[in-house]
């Protein structure tokens, strides 16, 4: 048995069964014979000299812009503005690639006479990173050097004094950021790009903007329309940046844009085995599945977590290019499709996929019930270029224990959307309609949001309209190995096996379906023809 090119395998009598992630854990499943299976590119060679790349970037930039030596002056309000705790997943093992960014920016500001610098972490609605997270992203010699006197700063969305209204685009869309960048002489935006979603005009008129900018995109309509947010040119989402960013150029901000690509290398040595396809395991890797698979159905939920939660990525630097927006993004876009892209032919009845632990909302905390919606609907399933992987109306059988679990830290509104919402209705238009605003503009969650660790009270919306075009898109959902009554909150089905799954699967694609399973993490983009 061998894979096809594109590392694509078609399920015959050998297959030994394929691995699904199943939130903290995995096991092996049985898919049936004819089904194919989609494996992520082998990675790509990480550069041997990162911090030399760094410095050619600076050096060399791309598209309409000077070099960064010659854009810094004395005297001179300078902003470096950089991608939070959500990028990448799992976290970098250190020196993460953004903290060498910024170090190198830094010193060149020095040498330039710039004295007035302040560090800003892009929130956007997104919770305010701890210590350790944002120490670990900018480095111990810029968080002990900026944070005492308050110069490393943390986005702030709701705060009234801290905003600057820069316009509007032709459609109306409002364009308001952080009043510090919109007033700096220049932008340094540090970005890390995971997936082809991130990056470009997306950084500032998200990263740095407000609810009242933001509404204009995360919304239902935009979701729905937008026909893979992995593919810039059919994202409504990215439409909307786009048209904001050019607002924000208009305007006369100058943003110096930095973006960097990683390669596939996700797990650590203690887990190499989850980098490799099934069939390329040794008698060591076997042993090691066999051993923490049986440990960690031993193990409480929540020693598991904090065990995968601790995983430190050895990413392999891919790219680093620097200049304007546009030209340094289309530079991004192609090393990504390169290491992430995977050609399929056709689309099938059913897709499956195993939902890790870890999505960009969960970072060192748990994986609710609308962030495995999100991380499904939202994310995996919208990793593709031109159509879905699945047809329409098919299904979509995804594998979570799904349980009905919640940080009341992290995720305060989230638990009253839960319990308050969902038990009302599912139809993300009508949620809209009826509920986003009071949740938006309700003073306590805005407080823990300003105050503390907590997602904006609109977070959890967004994630539901996250998953608006595939709602819109499948005939039904599957949740193989999660609660009955958290799958059936959330509108979906439960299945206990994934035989059950395939077979409840059929009343809706009939018999002998045609059947994909998307093998991921590492990420994978499908290119489906």
């Amino acid at each position: 048995m061998s894979p096809r090119p594109g590392f694509i395998l078609n399920v015959d009598k050998s297959y030994p069964g394929t691995l699904f992630w199943h939130g903290e854990g995995y096991r092996i499943e049985k898919l049936p014979e004819g089904s194919s299976v989609i494996y992520a590119p082998e990675s790509l060679p990480s550069l041997s000299d990162p911090l030399g790349a760094i410095e050619d970037a600076l050096d060399n930039p791309v598209g309409d812009s000077d070099p960064l030596d010659t854009l810094l002056t004395s005297g001179m309000r300078l902003t470096i503005a950089f991608d939070d705790v959500s990028l990448p997943l799992p976290q970098m093992v250190s020196p993460d690639i953004r903290s060498l960014i910024i170090e190198a920016v830094l010193e060149r500001a020095a040498r330039a006479g710039v004295e007035d610098v302040v560090l800003i972490a892009a929130l956007a609605l997104h919770r305010r990173m701890t210590e350790s997270e944002l120490r670990h992203a900018v480095g111990d010699r810029v968080y002990d050097s900026f944070y005492p006197r308050g110069l490393l700063l943390q986005h702030d969305a709701e705060d009234p004094k801290g905003l600057s209204f820069i316009g509007l685009t032709p459609q109306g869309e409002e364009v308001e950021i952080s009043k510090r960048a919109a007033e700096s002489d220049l932008i340094v935006y540090v970005n890390v790009n995971l997936v082809s979603m991130d990056g470009g005009h997306k950084s500032v008129a998200t990263g740095l903007s407000s609810y009242r900018s933001l509404r204009h995109h995360h919304n239902v309509k935009t979701m729905v329309h937008s026909k893979s947010f992995m593919d810039r040119h059919n994202s409504q989402l990215h439409s909307s940046n786009w048209r904001m960013g050019a607002v924000i150029k208009e305007a006369g901000i100058k943003i110096f844009q930095i973006e960097t690509t990683l390669n596939n290398d996700t797990f650590p040595k203690q887990f190499e085995f989850l980098q490799k396809r099934e069939w390329e395991w040794n008698l060591k890797d076997r042993a090691k599945f066999i051993t923490t698979s049986k440990a960690l159905e031993a193990t409480p939920p929540w020693m598991a977590r904090n065990i995968f939660h601790s995983i430190r990525s050895p990413y392999g630097l891919t790219g680093v290019n620097a200049g304007e927006v546009d030209a340094v993004h289309e530079k991004t876009l192609e090393r990504v499709y390169k290491q992430q892209l995977v050609h399929v032919s056709g689309q099938s009845d059913i897709l499956t996929m195993g939902l890790p632990f870890i999505g960009p909302y969960n970072v060192n905390s748990i994986m609710n019930p609308i962030l495995v919606y999100c991380l499904g609907l939202g994310y995996f399933f919208n990793m593709y270029k031109n159509k879905p992987l699945v047809r329409k109306g098919g299904v979509l059988i995804m594998s979570h224990p799904t349980r009905n679990e919640f940080d009341p830290v992290f995720h305060p509104s989230y638990i009253d959307f839960y319990e308050n919402v969902l038990s009302e209705t599912t139809d993300p238009i009508e949620i809209e309609a009826k509920y986003e605003k009071s949740y938006a503009e309700d003073p306590w969650y805005i407080h823990l949001y300003r105050t503390g660790n907590a997602y904006h009270g609109v977070h959890p919306f967004y994630m539901w309209y996250w998953g608006a075009h595939a709602l819109d898109h499948l005939g039904a959902v599957i949740i193989l190995g999660g609660d009955p009554k958290v799958a059936k909150r959330l509108g979906f089905m439960a299945a206990s096996t994934l035989n059950d799954a395939l077979a409840m699967a059929s009343a809706y694609v009939g018999t002998s379906p045609s059947i994909t399973h998307l093998h991921s993490p590492p990420l994978l983009m499908a290119q489906v023809e």
